[in-house]
């Protein structure tokens, strides 16, 4: 563990885990492949505490966090890596994963439950029901999911 409750990943997105966005508020970042995922809930448990989410929050939170992040990773790109970008504003606490992937499904992902007997397809459903808030974008920068946090 180091000081921010987190083991170190195999390798961070950019030189610091802490850049600023354009206006100013701090991000921690986490570049990540499938063997990071519990550096990645590590991280984000570290950053969401910090952030100022209460812990009786935190495992639904971190339920979503894993969902998308496992699927940046294994449905992604070739490389298998992605980015976790998480930050606060207000009184919420943001979290996007970027993968290189580029899907174009025919409604956003996550808006329609599993069915009764699914044994997959299930993560994105269960991070939209746990957030207030997700959106999804794809394109040739590959494909962003935001989710938003109570704090």
């Amino acid at each position: 563990m180091n000081e921010d409750g987190a083991r170190p990943a195999r390798f961070m997105a950019g030189d610091d885990r802490s850049r600023p966005r354009p206006d100013g508020a701090p991000v921690a970042e986490l570049a990540f492949c499938l063997p990071d995922l519990p550096d990645v809930r590590d991280f984000a448990a570290a950053h969401a505490l910090r952030g100022g989410m209460r812990e009786e929050n935190l495992p639904d939170f971190l339920v979503a966090v894993n969902e998308v992040a496992t699927n940046a990773v294994t449905h992604g790109h070739t490389t298998a890596k992605a980015v976790l970008r998480i930050w606060t504003t207000g009184r919420a606490l943001v979290v996007e994963i970027h993968d290189e992937g580029r899907w174009f499904p025919t409604e956003p992902p996550g808006q329609t439950p599993p069915g009764p007997h699914a044994t997959s397809g299930m993560g994105l459903w269960v991070a939209r029901m746990v957030s207030l808030d997700m959106h999804f974008r794809t394109g040739t920068a590959g494909t962003f999911i935001t989710m938003t946090f109570p704090i």
